[in-house]
């Protein structure tokens, strides 16, 4: 994509969603750090659901620790791998009260040391709750990159470095969001729906998809 369609097209989803917000329910930089760990191979909304009642609860990771493996299990027991997670969750809150005292690290490379934080969660984590201009590649992300030619890759990592060297100052803090918003909603893995993507005219995929009375007229 040149870079004045680059520009051009995170113009437009600025435009449409001047202030885009993560859609996981969070109070604090540690209850961010659990949901999104939690997110993996699931839904925001799913989260929210498990973690409503939780937050209430816990937080801080002193109280996750008092609340344990099993108490954490009762509120994220409808979340996929949730075994795995709970585990996670509480290794990663001792991980924080041992070496960060308590507190969660405004920094990459130390979030990547917590138990079930990769760099995808750090880049969220950074990006959310410290202002950072991070680009966290979920599977939105890397289908959006490829598909639209803005920043195409083989792995996350390389749609990451390729997004971060192609978006320009203005739009970096929000493009991430941006970016999943637009795969979730409009740009979707199945069938794209081109015919109201406010950057189709910009976007190398082919064929665009027609509307829904289109398609079935030619069927």
């Amino acid at each position: 994509m040149k870079k004045s369609d680059v520009i051009e097209f995170y113009a437009r989803l600025a435009a449409d969603n001047p202030h885009p917000e993560t859609e996981l329910e969070a109070g604090n930089p540690f209850q961010l750090v659990v949901a999104v760990a939690l997110s993996a191979q699931a839904t925001d909304v799913g989260v929210n659901k498990a973690t409503r009642a939780l937050f209430e609860e816990v937080k801080t990771p002193e109280q996750m620790v008092a609340l344990g493996e099993e108490g954490l299990k009762r509120h994220i027991k409808t979340i996929g791998l949730f075994n795995t997670k709970a585990k996670n969750v509480i290794a990663l809150s001792e991980k924080l009260i041992a070496d960060f005292g308590g507190e969660v690290p405004a920094d990459r490379d130390a979030l990547e040391t917590l138990p079930g934080v990769g760099r995808k969660t750090a880049n969220v984590v950074m990006n959310v709750a410290f202002g950072a201009e991070t680009f966290a590649v979920d599977t939105h992300i890397f289908r959006v990159g490829n598909r639209t030619g803005l920043a195409r890759g083989k792995t996350p990592l390389a749609v990451e470095l390729k997004l971060d060297k192609a978006t320009p100052a203005p739009f970096r803090l929000h493009a991430h969001h941006w970016l999943i918003l637009h795969g979730r909603y409009v740009c979707k893995a199945r069938k794209p729906e081109c015919w109201r993507c406010i950057v189709a005219d910009l976007c190398a995929y082919k064929p665009k998809t027609p509307p829904p009375a289109t398609a079935a007229r030619a069927t």
